[in-house]
């Protein structure tokens, strides 16, 4: 994974400001912490800011953010550093892509979503494609492992993918028409991917009927108090009198 940091001056724009309709809602955002606890929202404001940025989180974002949360900037620069999430350098226009490279992903051929990225965007990450439209990095676990190899571009995950079906997915975002997101196999979310294995047969096929009344067990089908339920018991013996016992003796 590569060494984050962020751009190049000659790439940061001088200034950055919210829009008033984010900037109203980073004020209601704010509001909902408690006194004190209002840093708690750096996160959720860089990702607007990024929204509005074309993408990307510059020094002037960060500085921006850091101010409204009265943060230290080098803070909100370690939040902005750490989450593969924020992008530190203008991106592509249409897509960016983010490979997972870690082992299952690996494993699976991720190594080959890596050489489409190289060949069709830049040969190396964090560059923009020359038509502007991509760029692609790889990020570390994205949590789709079952799925493995699998992408993310922008917040959808891209899952199950070869050279051929990610080269689809680049051609859907190339013109304007993203496909749907998840599986590109056919598979059902993280289904077996040639479909159920066990516990095929219907009620009228191999596998047996289910009762039509469910079967309680004792202890519930016998619930205290119900007349039903109650069991005739005999009546205790009256303790023997002074005089019997004296017999007895």
């Amino acid at each position: 994974m590569a060494v984050r940091r962020l751009a190049p001056k000659e790439l940061q724009p001088a200034s950055f400001a919210f829009t008033a309709d984010n900037l109203e809602w980073a004020k209601t955002l704010i509001a909902r912490y408690p006194e004190g606890r209002q840093q708690s929202a750096v996160i959720p404001l860089l990702w607007r800011a990024q929204e509005q940025n074309d993408n990307w989180v510059s020094e002037a974002v960060l500085r921006t953010v850091a101010d409204m949360l009265k943060m230290p900037y080098i803070r909100v620069f370690e939040v902005a550093t750490f989450y593969t999430m924020f992008q530190l350098q203008p991106v592509g226009k249409k897509a960016h892509v983010q490979v997972c490279g870690t082992t299952p992903c690996r494993l699976r051929g991720a190594g080959d979503l890596i050489e489409v990225c190289q060949h069709r965007i830049h040969h190396d990450p964090f560059h923009v494609s020359d038509d502007g439209n991509f760029s692609w990095e790889e990020v570390e676990c994205l949590g789709a492992c079952v799925n493995a190899p699998m992408v993310l571009i922008w917040s959808d995950t891209y899952e199950d993918l070869t050279k051929e079906s990610f080269g689809k997915v680049l051609d859907g975002f190339a013109a304007g028409k993203p496909p749907q997101p998840g599986p590109q196999n056919g598979r059902q979310f993280s289904a077996p991917s040639g479909g159920p294995t066990t516990l095929k047969g219907d009620v009228n096929g191999s596998r047996a009927a289910a009762p039509k009344e469910p079967v309680l067990a004792d202890a519930e089908a016998k619930k205290p108090g119900d007349a039903a339920n109650v069991q005739e018991r005999p009546a205790p013996k009256p303790p023997a009198d002074d005089a019997t016992k004296k017999g007895n003796m």
